[in-house]
Protein backbone atom coordinates (compact mmCIF):
# COMPACT_ATOMS: atom_id res chain seq x y z
CA UNK A 1 0.00 0.00 0.00
CA UNK A 2 0.91 3.30 -1.00
CA UNK A 3 0.73 6.54 0.88
CA UNK A 4 0.99 10.11 -0.28
CA UNK A 5 -0.59 11.83 -3.26
CA UNK A 6 -1.69 10.71 -6.37
CA UNK A 7 -0.32 11.95 -9.71
CA UNK A 8 -2.85 14.25 -11.81
CA UNK A 9 -4.56 17.01 -11.24
CA UNK A 10 -5.47 18.27 -7.85
CA UNK A 11 -8.84 17.63 -6.76
CA UNK A 12 -11.35 20.83 -7.14
CA UNK A 13 -11.85 23.15 -9.17
CA UNK A 14 -10.21 23.15 -13.04
CA UNK A 15 -9.33 26.85 -12.59
CA UNK A 16 -6.12 26.24 -10.93
CA UNK A 17 -4.04 28.82 -13.14
CA UNK A 18 -7.25 31.69 -12.32
CA UNK A 19 -7.05 30.82 -8.59
CA UNK A 20 -2.99 31.48 -8.71
CA UNK A 21 -3.68 34.83 -9.92
CA UNK A 22 -6.45 35.45 -7.94
CA UNK A 23 -4.75 34.95 -5.22
CA UNK A 24 -1.44 36.39 -6.50
CA UNK A 25 -3.48 39.50 -6.68
CA UNK A 26 -4.79 39.30 -3.05
CA UNK A 27 -0.87 38.83 -2.00
CA UNK A 28 0.71 41.42 -4.04
CA UNK A 29 -2.08 44.07 -3.04
CA UNK A 30 -1.65 43.27 0.98
CA UNK A 31 2.39 42.79 0.40
CA UNK A 32 3.87 44.38 -2.45
CA UNK A 33 5.93 42.88 -4.82
CA UNK A 34 8.87 42.99 -2.76
CA UNK A 35 7.36 40.88 -0.06
CA UNK A 36 5.04 38.88 -1.88
CA UNK A 37 6.50 35.45 -2.26
CA UNK A 38 5.90 32.08 -4.76
CA UNK A 39 5.65 30.24 -1.69
CA UNK A 40 3.36 32.64 0.44
CA UNK A 41 1.45 32.77 -3.10
CA UNK A 42 0.78 28.55 -3.39
CA UNK A 43 -0.17 28.58 -0.17
CA UNK A 44 -3.10 31.72 -0.41
CA UNK A 45 -4.21 29.61 -3.70
CA UNK A 46 -3.78 26.19 -1.55
CA UNK A 47 -1.21 24.87 -4.65
CA UNK A 48 2.01 23.29 -4.37
CA UNK A 49 4.52 26.35 -5.18
CA UNK A 50 6.29 24.24 -8.12
CA UNK A 51 2.33 24.31 -9.97
CA UNK A 52 2.92 28.26 -9.70
CA UNK A 53 5.98 27.93 -11.51
CA UNK A 54 4.59 25.73 -14.03
CA UNK A 55 2.63 28.39 -15.05
CA UNK A 56 4.11 31.15 -14.82
CA UNK A 57 7.90 30.33 -14.14
CA UNK A 58 8.79 33.45 -11.96
CA UNK A 59 7.46 35.90 -9.76
CA UNK A 60 7.63 38.69 -12.16
CA UNK A 61 6.09 36.64 -14.74
CA UNK A 62 3.30 35.99 -12.38
CA UNK A 63 3.31 39.66 -11.20
CA UNK A 64 2.75 40.73 -15.01
CA UNK A 65 0.06 38.37 -15.46
CA UNK A 66 -1.89 39.34 -11.98
CA UNK A 67 -1.66 42.96 -12.82
CA UNK A 68 -4.25 42.64 -15.62
CA UNK A 69 -5.67 46.19 -14.63
CA UNK A 70 -9.64 46.28 -14.94
CA UNK A 71 -9.91 48.87 -18.19
CA UNK A 72 -7.25 49.00 -20.47
CA UNK A 73 -6.84 52.35 -21.99
CA UNK A 74 -8.86 51.46 -25.09
CA UNK A 75 -11.75 51.87 -22.70
CA UNK A 76 -10.11 54.57 -20.27
CA UNK A 77 -9.15 57.26 -22.95
CA UNK A 78 -12.95 57.09 -24.39
CA UNK A 79 -14.47 57.01 -20.95
CA UNK A 80 -13.15 60.30 -20.16
CA UNK A 81 -12.77 62.40 -23.28
CA UNK A 82 -16.60 61.27 -24.67
CA UNK A 83 -18.64 63.84 -24.04
CA UNK A 84 -18.40 68.12 -23.13
CA UNK A 85 -14.74 68.88 -22.15
CA UNK A 86 -15.54 70.99 -18.98
CA UNK A 87 -16.80 67.54 -17.47
CA UNK A 88 -13.42 65.85 -17.74
CA UNK A 89 -12.63 66.15 -14.49
CA UNK A 90 -15.99 64.78 -13.21
CA UNK A 91 -15.71 62.07 -15.93
CA UNK A 92 -12.63 61.09 -14.68
CA UNK A 93 -12.60 61.29 -10.64
CA UNK A 94 -15.88 59.35 -10.86
CA UNK A 95 -14.19 56.28 -13.21
CA UNK A 96 -11.64 56.03 -10.81
CA UNK A 97 -13.99 55.77 -8.10
CA UNK A 98 -15.97 53.12 -9.94
CA UNK A 99 -13.25 51.00 -10.72
CA UNK A 100 -11.58 50.66 -7.51
CA UNK A 101 -15.14 50.80 -5.61
CA UNK A 102 -14.86 46.92 -5.65
CA UNK A 103 -12.37 44.43 -4.31
CA UNK A 104 -11.55 42.93 -7.41
CA UNK A 105 -11.28 45.76 -9.41
CA UNK A 106 -9.13 47.62 -6.63
CA UNK A 107 -7.18 45.16 -6.01
CA UNK A 108 -4.60 44.71 -8.47
CA UNK A 109 -4.58 48.96 -8.91
CA UNK A 110 -3.63 48.73 -5.44
CA UNK A 111 -1.17 45.63 -5.87
CA UNK A 112 0.65 47.15 -8.52
CA UNK A 113 0.94 50.80 -6.75
CA UNK A 114 2.68 48.79 -3.66
CA UNK A 115 5.08 47.22 -6.02
CA UNK A 116 5.79 49.83 -7.89
CA UNK A 117 7.13 51.64 -4.81
CA UNK A 118 9.00 49.17 -3.59
CA UNK A 119 10.68 47.36 -6.71
CA UNK A 120 12.07 49.29 -10.03
CA UNK A 121 10.78 46.69 -12.37
CA UNK A 122 7.25 47.17 -10.96
CA UNK A 123 7.63 51.12 -11.05
CA UNK A 124 9.10 51.20 -14.55
CA UNK A 125 6.23 48.80 -15.90
CA UNK A 126 3.47 50.94 -14.31
CA UNK A 127 5.66 54.15 -15.20
CA UNK A 128 5.13 52.96 -18.79
CA UNK A 129 2.28 51.85 -18.59
CA UNK A 130 0.69 55.10 -17.12
CA UNK A 131 2.93 57.48 -19.10
CA UNK A 132 2.51 56.17 -22.50
CA UNK A 133 -0.45 54.21 -22.57
CA UNK A 134 -2.76 56.38 -20.74
CA UNK A 135 -1.23 60.41 -20.03
CA UNK A 136 0.78 61.24 -23.61
CA UNK A 137 -2.61 59.96 -25.36
CA UNK A 138 -4.99 61.70 -23.69
CA UNK A 139 -2.41 64.83 -23.84
CA UNK A 140 -2.19 64.14 -27.43
CA UNK A 141 -5.84 63.67 -27.76
CA UNK A 142 -7.35 66.76 -25.98
CA UNK A 143 -4.24 69.28 -27.01
CA UNK A 144 -3.08 69.82 -23.35
CA UNK A 145 0.51 69.96 -21.58
CA UNK A 146 1.62 66.50 -20.66
CA UNK A 147 2.66 68.46 -17.04
CA UNK A 148 -0.94 69.13 -17.01
CA UNK A 149 -2.37 65.76 -17.64
CA UNK A 150 0.43 64.13 -15.67
CA UNK A 151 -0.60 66.54 -12.87
CA UNK A 152 -4.90 65.21 -12.54
CA UNK A 153 -3.10 62.18 -12.54
CA UNK A 154 -0.45 62.44 -9.48
CA UNK A 155 -3.86 64.25 -7.76
CA UNK A 156 -6.14 60.84 -7.95
CA UNK A 157 -3.09 58.81 -7.65
CA UNK A 158 -2.36 60.27 -4.31
CA UNK A 159 -6.53 59.77 -3.91
CA UNK A 160 -6.52 55.99 -4.39
CA UNK A 161 -3.19 56.17 -1.90
CA UNK A 162 -4.90 58.28 1.09
CA UNK A 163 -8.11 56.23 0.53
CA UNK A 164 -7.01 52.51 -0.15
CA UNK A 165 -3.22 52.14 0.82
CA UNK A 166 -2.77 54.45 3.98
CA UNK A 167 -6.70 54.36 4.82
CA UNK A 168 -7.02 57.93 5.62
CA UNK A 169 -10.52 58.92 7.42
CA UNK A 170 -13.02 60.68 6.32
CA UNK A 171 -11.41 59.78 2.96
CA UNK A 172 -11.56 56.04 3.12
CA UNK A 173 -15.06 56.01 4.11
CA UNK A 174 -16.15 58.70 2.06
CA UNK A 175 -19.05 58.50 -0.07
CA UNK A 176 -17.40 58.34 -3.93
CA UNK A 177 -20.48 61.10 -5.15
CA UNK A 178 -18.95 62.98 -1.92
CA UNK A 179 -15.31 62.73 -3.79
CA UNK A 180 -16.54 63.31 -6.96
CA UNK A 181 -17.97 66.66 -6.19
CA UNK A 182 -14.96 67.75 -4.05
CA UNK A 183 -12.35 66.57 -6.13
CA UNK A 184 -14.05 67.39 -9.76
CA UNK A 185 -13.34 70.89 -10.01
CA UNK A 186 -9.72 70.09 -9.16
CA UNK A 187 -8.82 67.62 -11.83
CA UNK A 188 -10.77 69.67 -13.69
CA UNK A 189 -8.43 72.82 -13.55
CA UNK A 190 -5.69 70.73 -15.02
CA UNK A 191 -7.56 70.39 -18.46
CA UNK A 192 -8.82 73.77 -18.98
CA UNK A 193 -6.87 75.57 -16.96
Amino acid sequence: MTTGRRPGRRPGSADTRGEILAAARRVFAEKGFDKATVRGIAREARVDPALVHHYFETKDGMFAAAMRLPLSPEVIVPAVLDGPRELIGERLVRLILTVTATPETREPMIALIRSAMTHEQAAAMFREFVSNALLLRVSQLLDVPHLRVEAAFAQMFGVLMARYVLRLEPMASADPEELVELLAPTVQRYFTG
